[in-house]
């Protein structure tokens, strides 16, 4: 059995500056996902040279960590139901931030890359973390000398978007002692119409998340298997190219998304008549709101997350050429993010809150396959709080993070494909973390094209006398 993390202390940090208690009434987007754990994971090799040790990045961030939560004060609050309405919401008193410093006596190069997400939870990485603590940091040293950090939340507080941004105004304030951009707190930007509307498509993207609704958890557990690729920076900009032929247009997200769908309609071939790609989408960048400024929306700390699914035939996914599948891609997720349809969202969970947790009715694995994309590859992650970049982030989500009072809801008994992508900090490539069946896995290790390959300890530079050492791409 891999050793374990050790925690060597664990403790709570309290922002610096007194505000009066105020309790935040989460927006209805928030409500969609609430009780849903959240991690964002970045890993730090070694300093060459030996130079700064561990004890000084934990000593850096007991120094300034109360600064950081001087401007996200809703970090150092915490969840608690309402004991009227049953409804979550954020209660911000200062009670702190939860700070965990551990140890484990693993090299960072001996992780299996190729499934960094089950690598990671035999060593109990993240440590786990209760339900009601809006966020947990925590800091684990390896053998080797490096050390990882781990931003722990939940859904309810933050979306993937919201917590790359406390990270990024971390390495900000760690080094410069001020954050330019002032975080947007303010939930009231979403606010349900009187009375609802909506229309009968967005209900229809979700359905209650009832075990007898859900496949069984034999079926589900063995059906998928755990993958994570790298795509490099000249086979990306090559899908583009070819996505945007005759004329098109695609991005780097489009391109590579319908170079996936092709693969996955071939994987499924004759088995089934169609098949599905769908997308979160962060709509911080696309919506434009009266009550707002564009500014504020970008900085908006919550969640601005919708999804959509396009469904298309089997033998038309086959023959279309790659621009012809990047233009659905644009369709679909261009149709998910207008003002429009987040008011109809807002309004939808205004009707139905508090009445059972809900979850996307593609994810559930009814119907024609499905495969699932969460991207933030377009949003540049600034890892280096004065020890250098992280030479790698992903983050979990509720299907992977060890919490045993999340158990008992059955988000691991969705049976569909996910695939989460993020930005290499500092370019170079993009990280695939990916839950899917055995069979697009091996037509994604066999495809001719070679676009991706298996993340290894000695691509990122964590093997001794490896030739891609991060000294040398950084």
């Amino acid at each position: 059995m891999a050793a374990r993390v050790r925690v060597t202390r664990k403790g709570i940090v309290k922002a610096s500056v007194t505000r009066p208690s105020t309790i935040v009434a989460v927006s209805n987007l928030d409500l969609l996902r609430q009780g849903l754990p959240i991690v964002l994971f970045c890993v730090y090799p070694s300093t060459p040279g030996g130079g700064c040790g561990f004890h000084e990045v934990a000593a850096a961030f007991e120094a300034k960590l109360p600064s950081l939560l001087d401007h996200f004060f809703s970090l150092a609050g915490r969840i608690v139901a309402d004991p009227r309405s049953g409804l979550p919401e954020l209660h911000c008193d200062n009670q702190g931030a939860e700070l965990v410093v551990g140890e484990v006596d693993v090299a960072l190069g001996s992780l299996d890359y190729g499934d960094l997400d089950a690598s990671l939870l035999r060593i109990g990485v993240p440590v786990q973390y209760g339900a009601d603590v809006v966020l947990s940091l925590q800091l684990v040293s390896f053998a080797c000398g490096g050390f990882a950090v781990a931003w722990g939340s939940h859904h309810l507080a933050v979306d993937g978007c919201a917590l790359s941004m406390i990270a990024n105004a971390w390495s900000e304030l760690a080094r410069s002692g001020t954050i330019a951009a002032a975080p947007n707190l303010d939930r009231s930007v979403f606010r349900p119409r009187a009375p609802p509307t909506y229309s009968s498509s967005v209900g229809k993207l979700f359905m209650p998340l009832e075990r007898e609704r859900l496949v069984n958890a034999l079926t589900a557990s063995t059906s998928k298997v755990g993958r994570t690729y790298y795509v490099e920076e000249q086979d990306l900009a090559m899908l583009r190219a070819q996505a945007a032929q005759a004329g098109g247009r695609a991005t780097l997200l489009e391109a590579v998304c319908a170079y996936m769908w092709k693969v996955f309609a071939a994987v499924v071939g004759s088995s089934d008549e169609k098949c599905r790609m769908g997308w979160w989408v962060d709509g911080r960048r696309r919506r434009r709101l009266t009550t707002t400024a564009p500014a504020a929306m970008r900085n908006y700390v919550g969640n601005v997350i919708t999804y959509g699914v396009a469904e298309a035939s089997m033998e038309g996914i086959r023959r279309l050429p790659l621009p012809g599948v990047a233009s659905m891609v644009h369709e679909s997720i261009k149709s998910a993010v207008n003002d429009e349809h987040f008011q109809e969202l807002v309004d939808w969970v205004e009707e139905h809150k508090g009445a059972a947790r809900y979850v996307e009715t593609a994810t559930v694995g009814m119907g024609s396959p499905v495969l699932s994309v969460s991207s933030l590859a377009s949003f540049r992650l600034d890892t280096d709080f004065g020890f250098g970049r992280a030479t790698l982030v992903t983050w979990l989500d509720e299907m992977e993070v060890e919490k045993e009072e999340e158990k008992e809801m059955d988000w691991g008994r969705l049976s569909s494909g996910f695939v989460k992508i993020v930005a290499r900090p500092g370019g170079s490539c993009w990280f695939f973390g990916m839950s899917i069946w055995p069979s697009l896995a091996a037509a994604f290790d066999s495809d001719e094209q070679h676009i991706f390959k298996p993340l290894t300890a000695e691509y990122l530079g964590l093997v001794a006398g490896a030739k891609n050492s991060r000294a040398s791409r950084l």
